[in-house]
């Protein structure tokens, strides 16, 4: 299994020995999150955006484009927490769902 690691702004993809495959993202970024079958990486941004990536770092799409502090998988959803303190939970494909 995958794990990713946020390092100076950099999002990077590693083995769980440590050996590091690939760098996601190379700046700009404050937090992320692999799915469970390390499939997809969530990468919320120091600017407040929420992007979707796969493993090769290949951008999706994006989910939040602005006031996201935090973003993780909650399943198959995705939970953002925002800079106002509220929770969204949101579909892969960025739909909202409900406000918590």
């Amino acid at each position: 299994m995958n794990i990713v690691q946020v390092k100076n702004g950099k999002v990077e993809l590693r083995k769980d020995n440590g050996l590091l495959l690939r760098t996601i993202v190379s700046s700009g970024a404050i937090n992320a999150c692999i799915n469970a079958d390390g499939s997809l990486i969530l990468v919320t941004t120091d600017k407040g955006k929420v992007e979707l990536r796969r493993d090769n770092g290949l951008l999706l799409r994006t989910i939040v484009s602005s006031d996201a502090v935090n973003a993780v998988f909650s399943g198959k959803d995705i939970l953002v927490t925002t800079n106002k303190g509220k929770s969204e939970l949101r579909r892969e494909n960025g739909l909202l769902i409900r406000r918590l």
